[in-house]
């Protein structure tokens, strides 16, 4: 199975920690009008908020900073699953994300269960699908790190196509599944994900002061009791 440790995972997200970093610390006010700012959107949106347009700027940069750590958070499971024992991570272009030889896994992973819409889990099916049929014995699995309603599952993947308002085949060897029973299944522990979650603050608290010289008090966090709330709502009564 995928061993892991807090130094491999350390290395893996620190690019997606620094990438957050520069886009808190380091955003220049002046890159808003690097891609043409629309006026009049912006005059439009103050006017209907009831605020300046110097108001709306400001909303515009944190707006454009929080999309810039959601991207680089994008892809952080993938970074992380890459740094296990024997997994890969692939880059940017291929057809899945992780591969896995020695347990014959392949697999597509997404943030959040809502990120891939009608179609678009089709083509990844149909790409899990073409995978196949030069790997023997894998299964696909098309995992949702983030499910919906704090559910479990370990299903087959059968999305609808939209064009024939059918259903694609079942297949045992193609499968959707939620992110913690993800990790279970290439780790064998099912508090894999768990356990990570809870190295994160002590691993950020190191990235940010080893790249930055930034201190931060990683106890906020751990100590704050929505820690464990806000990710039990998601994998219910994890920790």
């Amino acid at each position: 199975m995928g061993a892991y440790s807090k130094q491999r995972i350390k290395a893996a997200i620190t690019p997606a920690i620094r990438s957050i970093y520069k886009a808190e610390k380091e955003f220049d006010a002046q890159s808003l009008y690097s891609n043409t700012l629309d006026c009049f959107s912006a005059t439009l949106d103050s006017l209907v908020q009831d605020i300046s347009i110097s108001e709306w700027l400001e909303q515009e940069s944190l707006r454009q900073r929080q999309k810039t750590k959601q991207n680089a958070v994008g892809s952080m499971h993938e970074d992380i699953i890459g740094s296990f024992d024997g997994i890969h991570a692939l880059e940017v272009g291929k057809i899945f994300d992780i591969h896995f030889p020695s347990q014959r896994i392949i697999a597509e992973v997404k943030n959040k269960h809502n990120t891939t819409k009608g179609n678009h889990k089709v083509q990844i099916y149909k790409d899990l699908e073409h995978a196949l049929a030069t790997l023997t014995d894998y299964t696909g699995y098309y995992v949702e790190i983030l499910p919906k309603n704090g559910k479990r599952y370990n299903n087959p993947f059968t999305p609808s196509n939209n064009l024939t308002q059918r259903r694609l085949p079942e297949r045992a060897d193609i499968r959707i599944i939620d992110g913690k029973s993800f990790y279970s299944l290439i780790t064998g522990e099912p508090d894999a994900m768990d356990k990570i979650y809870k190295m994160l603050p002590e691993i950020v608290e190191e990235i940010l002061h080893e790249n930055f010289k930034y201190k931060i008090n990683k106890e906020k966090v751990l100590n704050d009791q929505l820690f464990g709330e806000v990710y039990n709502k998601i994998y219910t009564n994890s920790i």
